[in-house]
């Protein structure tokens, strides 16, 4: 299974349980920024102990590899599992959605995105890819995250809504390390 088809897999079972999600992570960077190479998909999920088993019942063994028990206790905790697909290697990093206002508001910005004929995914809006990039970069994630944030800057350009940007990196503590990151792309 390729990394793409994986990603419609998921998406179309999300789509058919009616599971609210976003594809966060180097997809939506690649859908949003320049291309480049990744090895999973990041989908952060509206998940709860209530609905972990319907979102689990999609992925079964052997063709899906998860532990279910772990699955249960990441969504008490708002963690994060992954689900590998053996046969190709491929993996998913399923994110349990906080119930911050935050991570409400970025289910609400979600852009749908055609990613094969006959389906759409939801995805992160690129501001709120911007915006949690520099948070994982100032949690010692590495250059590779300024790096997909120039690149959103570089294609989006004058699209991206950058008050928006501006307004929660202050409330993130991140306005100096956006300040750095808009004078590098000019």
């Amino acid at each position: 299974m390729e990394q793409s088809d994986l990603l419609v897999f998921l998406c179309n079972h999300l789509e058919r349980t009616g599971i609210r999600y976003f594809i966060t992570g180097s997809q939506a960077t690649i859908a949003y920024g320049e291309p480049r190479f990744t090895n999973d998909i990041d989908v952060v999920v509206d998940l709860t102990v209530a609905n972990c088993d319907l979102f689990c019942d999609g992925f079964p063994q052997p063709d899906f590899y998860f532990n279910r028990e772990t699955a249960r206790q990441e969504c008490q905790r708002e963690g994060m599992f992954n689900i590998i697909h053996p046969d190709s290697g491929q993996k998913i990093d399923v994110v349990i959605a906080k119930q911050s206002s935050f991570d409400q508001l970025r289910f609400d910005r979600g852009i749908r995105i055609p990613i094969s004929d006959g389906c759409q995914a939801v995805f992160s809006s690129p501001e709120d890819i911007i915006l949690k990039k520099m948070e994982w970069h100032e949690m010692g994630g590495g250059e590779r995250h300024l790096r997909d944030i120039a690149g959103i800057l570089k294609i989006r350009g004058d699209s991206l809504d950058r008050d928006y940007i501006s307004d929660y990196a202050q409330k993130m503590g991140l306005s100096d390390l956006w300040k750095v990151v808009q004078d590098t792309v000019r």
